[in-house]
């Protein structure tokens, strides 16, 4: 399995020159397994997407955590939904008020864009997807809601040899996190469980946690107590504040470097890495 980090910022994009490191886009990540491929949220790091030369890959998989701007704003860029001999497969958080099209159709529409979801060229199927198990080629996906506004999912996916798991939108402090033994009790547990890689949401420092409790985030700390209690093998620590350069999210690591002791592997999560297993 190849994991290609295409964008790890959170909330919107920013351009600034000292964010340039981790990189400004918003949340996306490519994984690859023979001739098929996952793209892991519709963030603006969607952008850009180029296929190797001499690919044969005809369908690629979209998997939408939740549609909060920053994870699908990065749709209307994707040039295979533009390309009629494409096969594209979007798989997204059922919700009880409107179906999955109908609100993917509010973002690919006047005023917000220009080109309606329904004129895409691509041959498209829409999936709508709760706690559920589904294959994908050589991938077993396994969804799971979680805590964050609106609904919002988790992905484990599995091949023969590895796991990854990919919760970039995660609170798991207002759940039963700190008062529970028992794991089937945090939320999105079973998603991470002996992963050999995880990327989960750490945009606040523990100070700044304080006062966005509730807005869906979590903290560095936080992500490393979830992580710890998964027992997952290398955690990416990911979904960036916007308001954190290069700098900021440095000395935050290192702060957090001096004050946890952890047996697994963590970083920080950058734009263009590269991650094989």
């Amino acid at each position: 399995m190849q994991i290609i980090i295409r964008g790890v910022r959170g909330s919107i994009p920013t351009t600034a020159p000292d964010a340039s490191h981790y990189g400004g886009n918003t949340s996306c990540v490519v994984v690859l397994e023979e001739n098929w491929m996952l793209v892991m949220d519709g963030g603006s790091g969607m952008q850009r997407f180029n296929l190797t030369d001499g690919t044969s890959i005809k369908r690629i998989d979209i998997l939408l955590t939740h549609l909060h701007l920053d994870h699908i704003q990065g749709l209307g860029f994707f040039r295979p939904l533009f390309d009629p001999s494409f096969e594209i497969h979007i798989w997204g958080p059922a919700s009880n008020t409107s179906s999955l099209r109908a609100r993917l159709s509010r973002y690919l529409s006047p005023p917000l864009f220009p080109v309606l979801l329904r004129d895409l060229p691509c041959s498209l199927t829409l999936h709508e997807i709760e706690n559920s198990q589904f294959g994908i080629g050589p991938f077993l996906v396994e969804s799971r809601y979680i805590i964050h506004p609106g609904p919002t999912v988790g992905f484990r996916i599995e091949t023969q040899r590895s796991v990854f798991s990919f919760i970039p939108d995660h609170e798991p402090a207002l759940g039963p996190f700190n008062s529970h033994t028992d794991k089937q009790w945090i939320s999105g547990i079973d998603l991470a469980l002996n992963a050999d890689v995880l990327l989960h949401d750490a945009q606040y420092s523990a100070l700044e946690y304080q006062s966005k409790i509730g807005w869906g985030h979590s903290s560095m700390d936080d992500a490393l107590k979830f992580a710890a209690a998964a027992e997952v093998k290398r955690l990416l620590l990911s979904h960036h504040d916007p308001a954190h350069s290069d700098k900021k999210l440095n000395k935050l690591f290192g702060d957090l470097k001096e004050q946890n002791n952890y047996s697994f592997d963590y970083e920080l999560a950058a734009e263009g890495m590269h991650i094989e297993l």
